[in-house]
């Protein structure tokens, strides 16, 4: 039993250090496109490696996430892309945003605390 007990307390951490840091990873990626759109600068091309990024390490993140989570961050970012393509840089900020935000809330409500217990 205390085996067993350990290895599922072991796989809880790893899963909340996993999802954490590749959603930081994620948020720093995100946040260098959202600077380069608010400077104009941000092409289509700078969209599509982001979402290479995203695509890769979605893999992973599903066997510890909830699809619906993972579609939103993909709803917002293919959003953005589309504006990118368009140079519409206003609406694009705007979707961005959004996806930083979830970047951050998701590991948040993955996290070993009280309120994700009770």
């Amino acid at each position: 039993i205390f085996i067993t007990f350990a290895i599922i307390f072991g796989l809880s951490f790893y899963e909340i250090y996993y999802v954490r840091n590749t959603f930081q990873q994620f948020h720093d990626i995100l946040d260098s496109l959202y600077q380069k759109t608010e400077s104009y600068t941000a092409t289509y091309e700078d969209g599509t490696a982001v979402r290479s990024y995203w695509e890769h390490e979605k893999r992973t993140l599903r066997i510890w996430l909830p699809h619906n989570m993972l579609q939103e961050v993909d709803y917002h970012l293919d959003e953005a892309i589309g504006y990118l393509y368009n140079d519409d840089y206003a609406n694009a900020l705007a979707q961005l945003e959004v996806a930083r935000e979830l970047s951050v809330e998701i590991p948040r409500a993955y996290s070993l605390g009280l309120q994700n217990v009770f």
